[in-house]
């Protein structure tokens, strides 16, 4: 019997390794920025056609390569950054593995330039699927473009599993956020099928964080600064009420490279623990620095993730530094232990020899039984007591007494029980109660309605009819709003616009990443919500709703504008906003959940009273 082993030819070897590190366009630009970043470079060009798909481009003025560094940047394991295993304890670079060009090769048609500073002409090189088609000499400037063409072209399948333009380009806009944020003094741009989504000149930190979120951020941020043996810590930190219910402007970088580790990230929730709920997250861009030697990098081909030698000190100065932060900038209470309060209120500005104690002064010859009226006060009383006309019809005061009340009427439910019926009057008469439930007499007990549950149900399948038959009707803001926001989720916004406008928005481009909102859905005319809110709101419940649950486009985003829409609990309702609130409930398909798959709709029977009363 033969031997069956045998080694795999490169090409192969580079096809396979491509899956682990070039998942998506975005893992190709991730790689291309770091190696710009590596060579020097002090100002970087990302150019991106169809989302990353037909044409990725970096272009560096960093220090270029010779004609053989060129070559062999392309092959396996080829690395300037390490010499020996020491190195990998000592790692500065954001790239050592030396398997990105040679994988992004294996999938696409690469064309690169490059040129050093010292030498008179550049280098050529076209590579096709780890096949070299063409290497000369060019004239180019001093530095490196790399241009990525037809990604994933010899792996269709790979390309068939990507997602729309839109949702690629969003994950090619966080990447290229991440390394702008980790270098600040480096002057970025990015270009999307001819347009400039980004131009950012070097800057600080926090410059950085405005120009790539938008100026509003300017007054949420709370500077965070901690030197220590272990790890320095500087950055900045959010506002809460400025959080949001969904991740993704949550920033870790150790030594300048981005990381996601979550024990690291539940230090800072557990400091704004009494300060947020649950379901939100707020802001951070924090920067550890760290001895090399204390952490290991090399543990993901995508190096993303990082082991420490001291983790838990770690956790420790992280959450005490944001809780001080946040105590520092008054967003949380502090208790001054050293100071007396109880005579702060009697502090006065005024010197002691000008306090004039109050004086006391009465007329010793005045009568209270010999004083007489006003005569204005007389005349008042006069006015207020004098007969007035007799009342015309005064018979029918009394014609309420011989009304016959109507029989009590049953009110069919539909999905419910049909011993659950509502038991009322021909008003209708329900209660509510602490401004959050109401209350209602069924034959067999008590019903309790959740009302903000209810009417997020109800609002639900009304906007999912909308989205179905495209007529949702509009109503005309009297004075248009603008709303600005990030390039991701103006992307984003983009794709939806057609659903948006079925919802019964009335929405339109105006500018760079900013749209114009002329009317909201008529079935929202009743509330107060500012309209740019009621936006951003919809677009940060959409993201939340398609990353948790996975839901398709329409339904995140039914269940978003309901969420964003609904009336909240402790919100006072009249008779007649119960009485339709409950009708409308009935008439929905599933009146007895919440969109979130809780009851909306709970019954407590006679039986269960009677045992609470221990009858």
């Amino acid at each position: 019997m033969s031997d069956i082993i045998q080694l795999l030819p490169d090409s192969v070897a580079n096809q396979i390794a491509a899956g682990e590190v070039v998942q998506r366009p975005a893992s190709a630009v991730k790689e291309l920025l770091e190696n710009a970043l590596d060579a020097g470079a002090d100002k970087i060009q990302l150019i991106v056609k169809d989302a990353g798909k037909a044409l990725i481009q970096v272009i560096d003025n960093g220090c270029g390569m010779s004609v053989t560094d060129a070559r062999m940047c392309f092959e396996r394991h080829a690395t300037s950054k390490v010499r020996k295993a020491e190195d990998l304890f000592a790692i500065r670079t954001m790239g050592f593995r030396g398997e990105a060009m040679a994988s992004i090769a294996a999938i696409a048609q690469v064309e690169m330039k490059t040129k050093r500073y010292e030498d008179e002409v550049g280098t050529l090189i076209e590579i096709e699927g780890s096949t070299v088609a063409k290497q000369e000499p060019i004239g180019t400037p001093n530095g490196t473009s790399i241009s990525v063409k037809n990604l994933f072209y010899n792996t269709p399948a790979r390309r068939n599993f990507l997602k729309s333009n839109p949702t690629e380009m969003r994950y090619i806009i966080d990447e290229f956020q991440r390394v702008a944020l980790a270098k600040p003094h480096i002057s970025f741009s990015l270009h999307h099928d001819g347009n400039e989504i980004y131009r950012l000149p070097a800057a600080t930190i926090k410059q950085r964080i405005v120009h790539l979120f938008g100026n509003n951020y300017n007054e949420r941020l709370i500077p965070v600064e901690e030197e220590t043996t272990i790890i320095n810590l500087k950055g900045y930190i959010g506002k809460p009420e400025f959080a949001k219910k969904t991740r993704g402007e949550q920033f870790f970088f150790v030594n300048d490279r981005f990381i996601k580790d979550n024990y690291l990230n539940h230090a800072i929730n557990k400091a704004y623990q009494e300060l947020l709920p649950d379901d939100n997250f707020p802001l951070y861009v924090l920067f550890i620095d760290i001895d090399p030697a204390k952490i290991d990098v090399n543990v993901h081909p995508t190096k993303t993730e990082i082991k420490y030698l001291d983790e838990k000190s770690i956790y420790a100065i992280i959450h005490s530094a944001v809780k001080r932060s946040l105590g520092r900038f008054n967003i949380s209470p502090t208790l001054d232990f050293n100071q007396e309060t109880a005579f702060s209120n009697m502090i006065t500005p005024k010197a002691p020899e000008d306090i004039v104690p109050p004086s006391i002064s009465f007329n010793p010859n005045f009568n209270p039984f010999g004083a007489t009226k006003p005569a204005a006060k007389e005349t008042y009383f006069r006015e207020q007591y004098q007969p007035k006309e007799k009342t015309q019809n005064w018979g029918s005061l009394y014609e309420i007494t011989n009304f016959q009340q109507a029989e009590q009427t049953s009110i069919d439910l539909g999905e419910v029980d049909e011993e659950e019926t509502l038991v009322a009057s021909p008003s209708k008469q329900y209660m509510q109660v602490h401004n959050r439930y109401i209350v209602s007499q069924i034959k067999s007990g008590v019903m309790l309605i959740d009302q903000q549950a209810a009417h997020e149900r109800i609002l639900y399948e009304r906007f999912l009819l909308h989205l179905e038959d495209r007529k949702g009707a509009s109503q005309q803001s009297l004075f248009p709003q603008t709303v600005t926001l990030s390039p991701g989720d103006f992307e984003l916004a983009k794709s939806l616009l057609d659903d948006i406008k079925s919802l019964g928005f009335d929405v339109r481009e105006f500018g760079k990443n900013t749209l114009v909102i002329e009317g909201i859905p008529v079935d929202l005319g009743s509330t107060n919500i500012n309209e740019t809110q009621l936006f951003e709101h919809l677009i940060e419940g959409f993201k939340n709703s398609q990353q948790e649950l996975k839901l398709t486009k329409r339904d995140a985003l039914a269940r978003s504008l309901a969420r964003n829409s609904a009336i909240k609990a402790g919100t006072a309702l009249s008779q007649q906003e119960m009485n339709t609130l409950i009708d409308e409930l009935f008439a929905c398909k599933s009146p007895n959940f919440s969109i979130s798959g809780k009851p909306a709709i709970q019954t407590i029977t006679l039986a269960e009273l009677a045992q609470k009363f221990e009858k």
